[in-house]
């Protein structure tokens, strides 16, 4: 509900701050000439919430049409990547909405424009963007920027400076490393039972031993399968150590894992919604967490006074000692960039140039929708705590979600339960980690063989039902172009049955 809210609510307070800059536009929308615009986005409704009501207010000349990609939905065994880039190819947005992969592609195949041209044309300012993702955007176009995002999502770890004072334990810091947290979130005491008792980390919603190692393993850049070869790779020392490390970190008592029973439970008031949360009501130490999560400790403070958590600060993400500046929590889904065949590219650019603009970011900001704007000026806290901890690192697409659309969508489908059953078996003692990962690796082995089988099947008779297709056309179309002399030519050769007489 609350959500729905800040959806509905969040195209006004745009609006409304972008009033001024409208009337003071009014002589340049005057002499702005006429034209259209094909913008993809996920629906129509949901792109002039978030950017169509702002952009036509100041560009009223401009005639957009939305391209909607909800229309592109896979069934079993097609390519969703493909589909979509399939349908921006079909379709011809001049500006088109990507995520990391399909950027990649589209670059590399030449598709989209490049925007230095235009950024340098217009002094368009760059300084003011987290740098690290205009640098990640030009490593993913092969040195060239070829599109930019708006917005970002990120992870931190919030923890609670009393808890610490409390047990005299020294506080978090950035850049440390999983087994460094996972140690610190060991010195807190693991006694006692329920709500009264202290946890040292929650780093997740059910903190189970697959999940958590798979986080562990995600920060450290390994991957379950290689996607080029297909050939699964959990059953390695890296992964082993991995889950070992996990394991001792659940068995020592003091990760907090959420009751199942409270996440899906009624509350009887606004106040109780927000202390379920064990960090807001003070009895997790640590907590891993996303940028929405401000929003919700500002809310605890102003509806629970001082019975919310109030003395909290925040640290970086645990990091990759082989590459401690980059992060694989910081998130951009919506890549905007001009496509190649863009009939108006001037009006592509404009609208680029408006959603990354320190007036849109500036308004942007204060609409609390769980994400950050990219220009980082505008990302404050009134008490002074670290919030460059959501972006002080760079981005870093992680290995276990690399190309993950190349892997066979039967496969998909059945690696979390049995990968989830065998660390499951490790957890509850009735395997070493070692024997969990063996009887993982024999099980996806096969499982990976009989997925690549059946994909190559159903496309076998894709190929025969294509050929098929195109054979009775072609009989119909000869038949159709032959019409005119079939009676010569029954006169001359019988009919069949006349032949067979």
């Amino acid at each position: 509900m609350i959500q729905r809210f800040r959806k509905l609510f969040l195209p006004l307070v745009l609006t409304t701050g972008i009033l001024a800059g409208c009337a003071s536009n009014a002589d340049s929308n005057k002499a702005e000439e006429a034209s259209s615009l094909k913008v993809m986005h996920y629906d129509e409704r949901s792109f002039y919430q978030q950017y169509g009501m702002l952009f036509t207010a100041l560009h009223p000349n401009v005639d957009i049409e939305v391209i909607s990609t909800q229309s592109v939905r896979p069934e079993e065994g097609q390519d969703y990547e493909k589909m979509m880039l399939d349908y921006i190819e079909e379709q011809k947005p001049d500006v088109v909405m990507l995520d990391v992969n399909q950027y990649e592609k589209m670059a590399a195949d030449g598709k989209l424009v490049e925007l230095d041209p235009y950024i340098e044309k217009d002094k368009f300012d760059v300084e003011g963007i987290l740098p690290g993702v205009i640098e990640y955007l030009k490593e993913k176009g092969n040195g060239s920027l070829y599109g930019l995002t708006p917005e970002f999502y990120s992870q931190a770890i919030y923890y609670n400076k009393d808890l610490f004072d409390r047990y005299n334990i020294e506080y978090p810091k950035d850049k440390m490393t999983w087994e460094e947290l996972l140690h610190l979130a060991s010195l807190f005491p693991s006694d006692g039972s329920g709500k009264d008792r202290i946890y040292g980390l929650k780093a997740g919603y059910q903190t189970s031993l697959y999940e958590l190692g798979s986080t562990i393993g995600m920060a450290s850049d390994l991957n379950f399968v290689d996607t080029n070869s297909l050939q699964v790779t959990i059953n390695t020392d890296s992964w082993k150590s991995i889950f070992e490390t996990a394991l001792m970190a659940i068995k020592s008592g003091t990760l907090y894992s959420e009751d199942p029973n409270d996440m899906n439970g009624s509350f009887n008031t606004y106040e109780d919604y927000l202390m379920r949360d064990p960090f807001i009501s003070g009895r997790v130490a640590m907590m891993l967490e996303g940028t929405y999560m401000l929003n919700e400790l500002k809310q605890a403070s102003d509806n629970l006074k001082d019975k919310a958590v109030a003395n909290w600060d925040l640290v970086t993400v645990p990091v990759n000692p082989q590459s401690p500046d980059t992060s694989t929590y910081v998130n951009f889904h919506n890549i905007f960039a001009i496509h190649a065949s863009a009939e108006n590219r001037d009006a592509a650019w404009d609208f680029i140039k408006y959603i990354h603009s320190d007036e849109y970011a500036h308004v942007a900001s204060k609409a609390n929708s769980g994400n950050f704007p990219i220009r980082t000026k505008y990302i404050k806290d009134d008490e002074g705590r670290n919030l460059a901890a959501f972006y002080a690192l760079k981005p870093a697409q992680p290995q276990m979600y690399r190309d993950y659309q190349k892997l066979p969508e039967m496969f998909m489908s059945q690696f979390y339960q049995l990968s989830n059953d065998e660390m499951k078996a490790a957890e509850d003692g009735s395997k070493t980690v070692s024997e969990a990962l063996e009887t993982l690796q024999t099980k996806l082995d096969k499982l990976m063989l009989e997925a690549k089988q059946k994909e190559e099947a159903g496309a076998v008779d894709a190929d025969k039902e294509a050929g098929g297709e195109a054979g009775a056309g072609d009989g119909a179309g000869a038949g159709d172009g032959a019409e005119a002399g079939s009676t010569d030519a029954a006169a001359q050769e019988g009919t069949p049955a006349e032949a067979a007489e």
